[in-house]
């Protein structure tokens, strides 16, 4: 029935296009003009008719469904166009990051993201992505988005610096996934939002993880405060490579409890920490010998020890 469908469109635009080259053989601009007019929403109907209406019925959901069905993808803004039949495409595809929490990032957040080591689609390029091209990164709804984003148009309205607007975000929302879009948006689109997040991890000791920087179980392009609690100082020299080959060497679990992060949850909101063999205060060094993986609950109870 859809190729049937889109084959009669087709037919019908193919006459109509017979008739405007018909028209280009007079002298009356408008009279061109015209006869192109029925050409132009003939082609919208086709594009609109290569998603069932039984799949999708409206703009956004079409849009929804096509991102969808390629997610991890580049999409371009005019792929869009097509498959939605509107010329205000941008604006739904924000409603569905925003309202209905997909998380959909354009090329500039992409860009933004390559440049702090944080893209996570290896096989694309940021750099080759123009402003109108998306990408969905999970085909998982966030359904608290909605709230999250609401915080968000408060916290951008504050005249306070940007990297505090993030962290006043972040701490409102401690083991929340967020997303780099939200982060942007906090920094009315400038693009010193990743850096920012970078130093609250590194120079501020922000326990802020990423997929990338230890914890795999999270969606690629996603952020989350694991605690609303700073790492000591010394503790935020270690690099994020060492951090990562630990992690990783002791399989993501407390070498005290074997408490791992497939254990997390609300009512017990410890993470991961790494914790020196050697006290640093007596030499030791920021090694991936000299460090082990801990939980903050037996950290602590380590260091009340001492």
């Amino acid at each position: 029935m859809q190729n049937m469908n889109s084959a009669e469109l087709c037919k019908q635009l193919k006459e109509l296009l017979s008739d405007f080259e018909r028209e280009l053989e007079s002298d009356g601009l408008r009279a061109k003009v015209l006869s192109l007019v029925p050409c132009y929403h003939q082609l919208r109907e086709l594009g609109k008719s290569l998603i069932t209406s039984t799949s999708a019925r409206s703009a956004q959901s079409r849009i929804l469904y096509y991102f969808k069905k390629y997610p991890r993808t580049v999409i371009n803004g005019d792929e869009l166009l097509v498959v939605s039949g509107i010329q205000e495409y941008a604006r739904r595809v924000r409603e569905l990051k925003v309202q209905f929490g997909w998380s959909i990032i354009s090329g500039l957040t992409a860009k933004q993201m390559a440049e702090e080591n944080e893209f996570p689609l290896p096989d694309i390029d940021p750099a080759s992505m123009g402003p109108s091209d998306y990408i969905l990164l999970s085909v998982e709804q966030d359904r608290e988005a909605a709230h999250r984003w609401n915080l968000a148009n408060v916290i951008r309205r504050e005249n306070i610096a940007v990297r505090d607007k993030i962290l006043k975000y972040f701490r409102a929302n401690v083991g929340q996934k967020i997303t780099g879009e939200e982060l942007k948006y906090l920094a009315k689109d400038r693009s010193e939002w990743a850096r920012r997040v970078r130093e609250l991890r590194t120079e501020y000791g922000w326990p802020i993880v990423t997929r990338n920087t230890g914890r795999p179980d999270l969606e690629v392009g996603v952020y989350l405060l694991e605690a609303n609690r700073q790492s000591p100082e010394h503790d935020r020299r270690i690099p994020d490579s060492v951090k990562r080959n630990v992690l990783r060497r002791d399989a993501y679990r407390c070498a005290v409890c074997n408490w791992s992060i497939a254990e997390w949850n609300r009512s017990d909101p410890r993470h991961l920490e790494l914790h020196h063999k050697k006290p640093h205060a007596v030499g030791g060094e920021n090694t991936e010998n000299n460090l082990t993986t801990i939980c903050t609950v037996c950290h602590d109870e380590i260091h009340r020890a001492k």
